[in-house]
């Protein structure tokens, strides 16, 4: 029997347009646009300025603190701004701003195809290795990875646990990944295995990716303590918390980190960067996108330099259809609307999905029939409808009273609801007070 986690969760329509599409290069624009803030924690500074000559993979910004991350240059060209600049939310944040001029790369990068298998490297210097290559969570959080494999001393991790699962509806740039680099994926697992000081490794995929689940299975019979582990298809199992109760069940206790319960976890695409940078001497300025949707002219997985707009990436599948109502950065689940395409690709865009007029329109909220339905899927134990309720009365004590700092965003509360109620959106706004609260009150002690 398949495993999964224990609590909530749903199922979907999978929408895996992509799945078979390989992966191809997007090519180069004529600029690109990297915003100095695409990582949780403190944002880069800058350290070019207007007027410098960079090439692909110089360092363009700094960690400004221990969570942070480098930023690296995706383009050899011309600095031409670093001025605060909108993303694709529409936010301005400080963005560098680059004219593409050629694509020389640094000459320290290894740009062959041969595949290093010996890390010779310890556990501090991969860390070491990983924070300089400005490594984050690619599978959507962006949190820096030399952070997270910084462990403290008063814990021990048992296990690596790689997040294979891509539970998102429509993403398949983490499959492709698997099945296109399999081996120097899996290298790189053996190199985080090395970094945490663990011997074994669980590589959780879910049973929809039966062709990533038996090609990687049989690459791992020649690596030692790795193992796969097919997963019941289940969103948002690609949780944290949900693929760590569903690999080893052990469940993270509220406002816990997996570390306590002996796991550290990391994304497949966060996993194959890491090769890059220990084995190849390579930042992250480039990543798989996914993009897609029912009415693009060709869906497709594509290598995409950090800082390309995103209108150029939609070219490069046949444009913009004239019925789109809606671009989402991310999946439909948890991803966020775009109003501006013309911001950069980001290092935690994994994909880019494009909604029809109709798909797009919210139905009309009604009144709750207590039916309990948002609760019964929450994967974090939570009563959405009290936390909604809570929320619109500006009750925020009693929101953090019913725990809503631990809701994951997973958006399974108002997929099913049957009211059509925003029960997401306004909890959201009630844990970003919350959380703002929260480090205020530890602020002062």
């Amino acid at each position: 029997m398949l495993k999964t986690f224990r609590l909530g969760g749903l199922h979907p329509s999978d929408n895996k347009l992509s799945r078979s599409n390989s992966i191809s290069e997007c090519g180069l624009p004529e600029t690109v646009f990297i915003p100095l803030s695409q990582h949780i924690g403190a944002p880069a500074t800058a350290c070019v300025a207007k007027g410098d000559k960079v090439k692909v993979g110089q360092l363009v910004a700094k960690a400004s603190g221990f969570v942070s991350s480098n930023i690296h240059s995706s383009v050899s060209g011309t600095i031409t701004s670093v001025d605060n600049l909108p993303d694709a939310g529409g936010i301005r944040r400080p963005t560098i701003t680059i004219k593409v001029e050629g694509d020389e790369w640094l000459e320290d990068i290894d740009r062959t195809d041969t595949i290093i298998r010996n890390c010779n490297l310890d556990s501090k210097q991969i860390i070491e290795k990983i924070s300089s290559a400005g490594i984050v969570g690619m599978g959507g959080a962006t949190f820096p990875t030399h952070v997270k494999l910084s462990i403290p001393p008063d814990k021990k991790a048992e296990c690596l646990i790689i997040n294979g699962v891509e539970c998102e509806p429509y993403l398949t740039s983490d499959h492709r990944v698997m099945l296109e680099r399999g081996e120097e994926f899996l290298i790189g697992v053996r190199i985080l295995m090395k970094a945490i000081d663990v011997n074994k490794a669980y590589i959780g995929i879910e049973n929809n990716k039966r062709d990533a689940i038996d090609h990687i299975s049989g690459l791992a019979a020649n690596f030692e303590g790795i193992e796969v582990v097919p997963l019941k298809v289940r969103y948002p199992q690609g949780g944290e918390k949900q693929l760590i109760d569903a690999i080893i069940r052990r469940q993270v206790a509220s406002g816990a980190l997996p570390i306590s319960v002996g796991a550290v976890v990391q994304n497949v695409s966060t996993t194959l960067a890491i090769y890059e940078a220990v084995q190849k001497n390579k930042p992250l300025f480039e990543r798989v996108v996914t993009v897609t949707g029912k009415n693009i002219p060709t869906p497709a997985n594509l290598m995409v330099r950090i800082g390309t707009p995103i209108s150029f990436v939609i070219d490069k599948c046949g444009g913009l259809p004239e019925d789109t109502g809606k671009i989402v950065n991310g999946g439909p689940m948890m991803g966020r609307s775009m109003s501006n395409p013309d911001a950069g690709v980001t290092k935690g865009t994994s994909g880019i999905l494009i909604f029809k007029e109709k798909e797009s329109v919210r139905a009309a909220a009604t009144t709750c029939i207590k039916c309990a339905k948002c609760v019964s899927v929450c994967p974090m134990g939570l009563e959405p409808y009290l936390l909604y309720k809570l929320s619109q009365r500006q009750l925020l004590a009693e929101t953090e009273e019913n725990r809503v700092f631990d809701c994951i965003e997973c958006g399974c509360c108002s997929y099913t609801c049957p009211a059509a109620l925003p029960l997401l959106d306004m909890i959201r706004l009630s844990k970003m007070e919350v959380m703002r609260i929260i480090r205020e009150r530890n602020l002062a002690k």
